[in-house]
C-alpha cells in the first residue's frame, strides 16, 4: 500500500506488510512519542480534528501525536457546534474543512460518514470512528500493543489465543480488530458475549473462512480459561435502542482479581479499549486489577499516541525527514519510562 495523501477509513485497507511498516515507523518515533526527543517537522502544519460524537483519548491522542511532530491542531467537538446543525452536508463541509487543513481526523455518530466525508476532501482523512461500523486506529493500537505484551513473554501473534470479551455486537473497537487478526496465522478466538450481543455472523465468517479457531461462550469463566490476551468491552449504550435494553447489559461480564487468579494463566494479558465504565452496577474491570502488573490498559493508551504519530508521518510522506527536524532532550524523561 502507498501511503503518502491516501485516507485511513478502514483496516480493510491493510496487508500484512502495511501493518508490519505502520509498526516499524511507531518503533521508529516511540523516542519523540516518550518525549525524549523533539521534532518539528510538522512546523506550520494544520490538523483538523473534527469528533462529532463523545471522545477522550482519541481525539486528545491524534491531537497529542500530531502536535509531537511540531503541527497545530484545529477542533471542532459536537455537531451542534459546526455547520451541520444548520443543514450543511458532509460533502460541503470537507471541501470547506480540506481548504484550511492538511490532514483531517474525523469521528461521527454515523456508519459510513467518514468514508462519504473523505469523497469530497481535498487533504488525507483519518477514520476516528464511525458509529458501530469501524475504528482502523484503535485497533492497529490494539494489535501493537498485543504485539509488544506477547514479545515480552517471547511468544508472536501467530498462535495466540484471545478472548473477545462482552458487548461484540456494537463495539466497532472489536470489529476492527478482528479483522486486523484475521490477517495472521493460526488464532484462536474465544467470543465472550452475553445472548443478543454476539460478533456479527459477517465478522465471525470472515474468522473462520481464514482458518482460525472460533468458539463462543456465554459464561465469562468458561471463556476467559488458557488464554493469552483478554480483550475486554464495555456495553455500547449509546447504540442501544433504549436505555432499558442496554442497561439489561450492564456488568454481566466483570472480570475482577479472583476470577482472573482462579481461572487464569499466571501472564494473561488484559486489554480494554476503554473507557471502561467504573459505576459501580456496571464495571467490565473490577478496580481490584489495578495492582495486576498484567492489567495493560495504560500501556494501550501510551500507544495510542505511536501509533498515530506513525499514521499521520506516513501519510504526509515525512518518515525520512523526521530527525532532520529533532534535536534530544534530557526534560521529563524519566516520568515517560513507565515499567512494565
Amino acid at each position: 500500500m502507498e501511503f503518502t495523501g491516501r485516507h485511513i477509513l478502514s483496516v480493510h485497507q491493510f496487508q500484512r506488510p502495511d501493518i508490519d511498516r505502520i509498526f516499524d515507523v511507531a518503533d521508529e518515533l516511540r523516542p519523540y512519542a516518550m518525549r525524549k526527543r523533539i521534532t518539528r517537522v510538522l512546523q506550520g502544519a494544520i490538523l483538523a480534528n473534527m469528533f462529532f460524537e463523545p471522545s477522550t483519548r482519541t481525539r486528545i491522542s491524534f491531537a497529542s501525536a500530531f502536535n509531537l511532530l511540531g503541527g497545530d491542531v484545529r477542533e471542532t467537538t459536537e455537531i451542534r457546534a459546526s455547520s451541520l446543525a444548520k443543514g450543511e452536508s458532509l460533502h460541503d463541509t470537507a471541501r470547506v474543512l480540506s481548504g484550511y487543513s492538511d490532514v483531517i481526523v474525523m469521528r461521527h455518530p454515523d456508519a459510513g460518514s467518514v468514508a462519504e466525508f473523505a469523497q469530497a476532501s481535498r487533504v488525507p482523512v483519518i477514520n476516528g470512528g464511525d458509529g458501530p461500523n469501524e475504528h482502523p486506529s484503535q485497533a492497529l493500537l490494539d494489535l501493537y500493543t498485543i504485539r509488544s505484551e506477547l514479545r515480552a513473554q517471547d511468544k508472536a501473534v501467530n498462535g495466540m489465543k484471545v478472548a473477545l470479551i462482552g458487548d461484540l455486537k456494537y463495539g466497532r473497537a472489536v470489529h476492527s480488530l478482528c479483522k486486523l487478526l484475521a490477517l495472521y496465522d493460526n488464532v484462536r478466538f474465544n467470543l465472550v458475549s452475553p445472548p443478543g450481543l454476539e460478533l456479527p455472523a459477517e465478522i465471525t465468517a470472515e474468522l473462520q473462512n481464514r482458518g482460525h479457531r472460533v468458539e463462543f461462550y456465554n459464561e465469562l469463566s468458561a471463556g476467559v480459561n488458557n488464554m493469552d490476551i483478554l480483550y475486554v468491552t464495555r456495553t455500547q449504550e449509546e447504540r442501544f435502542p433504549s436505555e432499558e435494553e442496554a442497561n439489561r447489559y450492564k456488568g454481566l461480564f466483570r472480570l475482577n482479581q479472583s476470577m482472573y487468579t482462579q481461572h487464569c494463566e499466571p501472564n494473561t494479558v488484559i486489554m480494554h479499549p476503554l473507557p471502561r465504565d467504573s459505576r459501580a452496577n456496571a464495571q467490565e474491570l473490577d478496580d481490584d486489577l489495578i495492582e495486576n502488573p498484567n492489567l495493560a490498559i495504560f500501556r494501550q493508551t501510551d500507544n495510542g499516541v505511536i501509533i498515530r504519530m506513525a499514521l499521520f508521518a506516513l501519510v504526509l510522506n515525512i518518515v525520512d525527514a523526521v530527525h532532520d527536524y529533532s534535536h534530544p532532550v534530557t526534560w521529563y524523561t524519566a516520568k515517560r519510562d513507565v515499567p512494565r
